[in-house]
């Protein structure tokens, strides 16, 4: 009898990547920080699958870096379409996203949890699945986090470089995030604010050290 092919990598299923990072143990009802990758960890390089192209953002380094001294998790949240389209497979997903990591450790930052959906309605095969929950901007990725990490999701804040990004925050009941090289809007609760310069960067770091502060 055949033996059963097992999958290398963390797949909670053919089109969902959920990889827990590291042993901490986190207190039920931690805020987390979310961050998008592409373009807001990385600069984007258009559906990046060669680790050694990959360049971190000079300005997320600091902001993971006050989440991991404020005892909050990272987790990445990340729509990785390029999978679904047959531009290139999950063994590339896991080098890029390995370098990423190791960048990122290199220069004091951790992250926590990376969660990657690669359904696109343009797939083809299993991961052809048109507005699937877990791809931004809807909010089932932040959801798929928070049941994981016991978090809570309304002191949370998410970082992206699209408004995707904010819209899943908005939907997964967040009440703030900021938009890379974007502009300030507030909808139905929720307030993004643009990353664009240090003042904006100091306006974040801000935020996020005072995550765990509850407001009556």
């Amino acid at each position: 009898m055949a033996e059963a092919t097992v999958n290398p990598y963390p797949l909670a299923e053919p089109g969902l990547w959920v990889e827990r990072i590291g042993s901490k143990v986190f207190p039920v009802g931690t805020p987390a920080l979310f961050l998008d990758r592409d373009g807001t960890i990385n600069i984007d390089t258009d559906y990046p699958s060669d680790p050694a192209e990959i360049v971190l953002r000079d300005d997320i380094v600091p902001v993971v870096e006050a989440a991991n001294r404020g005892g909050f998790p990272v987790v990445v949240v990340t729509n990785q379409s390029g999978i679904a389209r047959g531009y290139f497979g999950w063994s590339e997903f896991a080098a890029v996203n390995g370098r990423l990591l190791d960048l990122l450790c290199e220069r004091g930052g951790f992250v926590d949890m990376v969660i990657a959906c690669a359904y696109h309605d343009a797939g083809t095969g299993p991961l052809a699945v048109a507005n699937h929950l877990m791809r931004k901007p809807n909010p089932g990725m932040l959801l798929e986090a928070a049941t994981r990490l016991d978090l809570d999701l309304g002191r949370s804040l998410i970082v992206g470089d699209k408004l995707a990004d904010m819209e899943a925050g908005r939907r997964a009941g967040l009440s703030c995030g900021w938009l890379v090289d974007g502009d300030a809007s507030e909808q139905a609760g929720f307030k993004v604010s643009p990353l664009r310069d240090r003042e904006d960067l100091g306006g974040l770091l801000a935020a996020v050290e005072t995550l765990g502060v509850k407001t009556r």
